[in-house]
């Protein structure tokens, strides 16, 4: 499972869309999605349907250590490969009150959820059934933003190109610095550009980042009026207008994202359970009790000292 954190200390520039329609587009593509709500605003989890202002809501109880098994917190959506980790304004309480916590796990929450044991086609970790988690994070680094940074791998910062915009985000560098102290593996993916027009001024803005700096562009997402009026159907922006700018921006860009993170594959089913999918690509997981191992062409599930090879049913002598 890859971890990306949407991150940036600026609001308004498009975190909680970007983090909506990265999962929508990975799941069109076939992959099993996580969602993690991070913001106490819980835009995210309306994005998604899945909002509840009255109880506490799961990422509270994550942040809080208040829950035994993953399935208390993690909930379905109405698209199968997309599940997500609900917030609301609990989510600020649960901070303040970490902060006066004298734990030696205060940045450990969240990594208790990714190595969670749940049911899936057998025992499983949170880790080995999900392909992507994305953490939607609030405009401030309070505790519960670095215990996401503690379990990310990259972090994407969505920025508007203006002059406030691009000043901060030397703030973001320095403070994913600070974080490698405690996940040496965290690092910077790149900007992402949202609602761009293209003005002599945004296209300078655009000429700067490339020129003077040394963030990795990931994608230019352009300005579109069909994205406020999606706020009111709570869908995401291809399902709501496929072909607006918006929607093939995010289009294209995960579609690069996938294939820089060499996450590129196609679906092969297992032949231990005919509904269960598993990954046809260079490289090795754990799925359903079995290690399956794909080099090339051939896809190799090797259990109990024997092999099998995916989609064909005919067991092997392992050599």
């Amino acid at each position: 499972m890859k971890t990306i954190s949407i991150l940036n200390l600026k609001g308004g520039v498009a975190k909680t869309f970007t983090a909506a329609n990265m999962a929508y587009e990975l799941y069109r593509r076939g992959y099993k999605v996580l969602l993690i709500d991070n913001d106490k605003q819980g835009n995210l989890s309306k994005a998604y349907s899945r909002y509840d202002a009255e109880n506490v809501a799961p990422v509270t109880r994550l942040l809080a250590g208040d829950w035994e098994n993953a399935d208390e917190l993690i909930q379905h959506t109405e698209y199968e490969g997309i599940d997500i980790v609900t917030a609301n304004m609990s989510l600020f309480g649960a901070t303040w009150n970490l902060t006066k916590e004298d734990s030696e796990n205060q940045i450990e929450r969240y990594k208790a959820l990714v190595y969670a044991k749940m049911q899936y086609y057998g025992d499983c970790t949170i880790y080995g059934k999900y392909d992507y988690c994305i953490i939607d994070n609030p405009p401030d680094i309070g505790l519960n933003v670095v215990n996401a940074l503690a379990i990310t791998d990259e972090v994407i910062v969505p920025v508007k190109v203006d002059e406030d915009a691009l000043e901060g985000l030397d703030i973001v560098t320095e403070q994913i610095e600070d974080a490698k102290a405690f996940n040496p593996a965290l690092k910077l993916a790149g900007v992402l550009i949202t609602s761009y027009q293209n003005t002599d001024g945004e296209a300078a803005g655009v000429e700067w980042l490339e020129q003077k700096t040394d963030f990795n562009i990931l994608g230019i997402i352009r300005y579109s009026k069909k994205v406020a009026e999606n706020t009111f159907m709570r869908k995401p922006i291809y399902e709501y207008s496929p072909c607006c700018g918006a929607a093939q921006g995010y289009k294209k860009f995960v579609y690069r994202e996938r294939e820089v993170a060499g996450m590129d594959k196609e679906k092969r089913f297992c032949p231990f359970k005919s509904s269960m999918q598993v990954d046809y690509r260079n490289g090795a997981r754990n799925v359903h009790n079995l290690f399956v191992r794909c080099s090339g062409s051939k896809c190799m599930a090797y259990k109990n000292g024997g092999c099998l090879r995916l989609g064909t049913g005919t067991e092997k002598k392992a050599r």
